[in-house]
């Protein structure tokens, strides 16, 4: 049949139009291939239903779940303003909790527009395209690309929700300081030229009909580094940008004295919160409510429990008590160390997970002063160093007893080298594209709010709130 043009699609009728025009190598015009074979038809609605089958059909199960954990993400947004300001001094309050509320509606928007046709169109190796803009082209129907058998638009909702939280973590860097409208402008920028690229080079996927299967398109997924939630995409990019944002802003006029939490059933709030929601966060990452989804689950709670005994063990062999900021920072770290690997490894690595990265980011965050960093909330030490320790476990750990996509060095596979270069182009871009960023806002319309104001608290000059 003579080629039709599939331009305008996307979903299950791109498939359709695809499965249409594509002729295997040895077959005739009027075959398909199936498992090797070629096979003959008559209508082309045969052809359509040898190639892809129930993919074009929307599971209600897996829907439903990947609705919940949407819902669940977009819960850790807030969650994450609440253990930020329970963490920040109580002139900080309004202003913390303000950036991450105002990353939710900033990045909804740019997604809505571009962010998802940048980051999972069609497109090169290193970029999406405008193919998906302002969501024209997306329905219901599933992709099968993304999800499975869930509607295309709600892969869409479910990935907002991880974009919008990203940024978020970045606040804690920059939280009483940095003037709150070139915050937003920030944001907006940073989700365009950073977030949006590295979800493309990890995440995004292609059909392959010689396969019969889809692949990566991302040069860095093609090549066979692995991120299952966002160890690399959303938490070593928000670290190293929360260290390059930190450093461009200065040091806060009090910088040398001891930061006290201001309300410590917030910090536990929020930390509760994030647990609860990182379950959509990582399980959801699955694309359905199967056994994968399952095993995501339990190494999130894994991961977590670990890392927050291992955490206020340290503080007392470290000649301090245990505190309940302490524990909570612990399972953030747990959370975030898992994340790349929960979909890859068995229960007892993603314990290890949390013991292994634990003192490693302990000690970043108890060192990070004697290094000239002002990272105000640890999000550097946190989220940095543990997504660098959960991407480089991932690549030890990994097994495909587990995830038939990826073997790590333990199991006699060569994935750690992968890891290890995903983990440097994370950190690399990320820094120096947020250095060059803030440059500019920096020379432009400015970043920081003066001395005056910071000392008389940012709540009352930015945000006309008296705490």
């Amino acid at each position: 049949m003579a080629d039709i043009s599939c331009g305008a699609l996307t979903g299950a009728a791109l498939q359709v139009c695809e499965v249409l025009n594509y002729v295997p190598e040895g077959c005739l015009n009027n075959q398909y291939a199936l498992e090797g074979v070629c096979v003959n038809y008559t209508d082309p609605s045969q052809k359509v239903l040898g190639m892809l089958g129930d993919q074009l059909v929307i599971d209600n199960g897996n829907t439903a779940w990947m609705l919940a954990s949407s819902a669940l993400v977009m819960i850790m947004t807030p969650a994450l303003g609440l253990f930020y300001s329970g963490l920040a001094g109580e002139a900080t309050l309004s202003n913390t909790l303000m950036m991450s509320v105002a990353c939710m509606c900033i990045v909804t928007f740019q997604w809505f527009l571009v962010g998802y046709t940048f980051s999972f169109g069609p497109g090169t190796p290193g970029f999406g395209s405008f193919d998906w803009f302002a969501l024209v082209p997306i329905t219901s129907a599933p992709s099968a690309a993304y999800g499975a058998g869930i509607p295309h638009i709600l892969w869409v909702v479910f990935q907002c929700m991880f974009a919008q939280i990203t940024p978020a973590i970045i606040s804690g860097a920059v939280v009483g300081r940095m003037k709150f409208s070139s915050f937003c402008v920030f944001v907006l920028l940073w989700t365009t030229l950073i977030y949006d690229p590295l979800a493309h080079w990890f995440w995004s996927l292609t059909y392959d009909f010689d396969l019969n299967t889809y692949v990566a398109l991302g040069w860095l997924g093609s090549l066979g580094a692995i991120d299952f939630a966002g160890g690399e995409v959303i938490h070593i990019s928000s670290g190293f940008s929360a260290l390059a944002a930190a450093l461009v802003l200065g040091k806060r006029y009090n910088a040398g004295e001891p930061m006290k939490p201001s309300n410590v059933p917030m910090v536990m709030l929020g930390a509760s919160l994030l647990w609860l929601g990182w379950f959509g966060f990582n399980a959801g990452s699955a694309g359905g409510s199967y056994d994968l989804a399952s095993v995501a689950f339990f190494n999130t709670q894994l991961a977590a429990a670990s890392a927050g005994l291992t955490w206020i063990l340290l503080e007392k062999l470290t000649g301090g008590q245990p505190s309940a900021p302490g524990i909570a920072s612990g399972i953030v770290v747990g959370l975030v160390a898992i994340t790349p690997g929960c979909g890859f490894v068995h229960y007892y690595a993603a314990f290890l997970f949390g013991v292994i990265a634990t003192p490693v980011c302990f000690f970043a965050q108890k060192y990070k002063s004697k290094l000239g960093i002002d990272d105000t909330l640890d999000a550097f030490a946190l989220h940095g160093v543990g997504g660098i320790m959960g991407s480089l476990l991932t690549g030890l750990f990994a097994t495909t007893d587990v995830n038939f996509a990826a073997g790590g060095f333990y199991y006699g596979e060569k994935l750690f080298g992968l890891q290890l270069l995903g983990v440097t182009i994370s950190a690399l871009f990320s820094f120096f594209g947020t250095l060059i960023i803030m440059l500019g806002l920096k020379y432009t319309i400015g970043v920081r709010v003066s001395e005056e104001t910071e000392k008389a608290g940012i709540d009352t000059s930015e945000h006309g709130a008296k705490n």
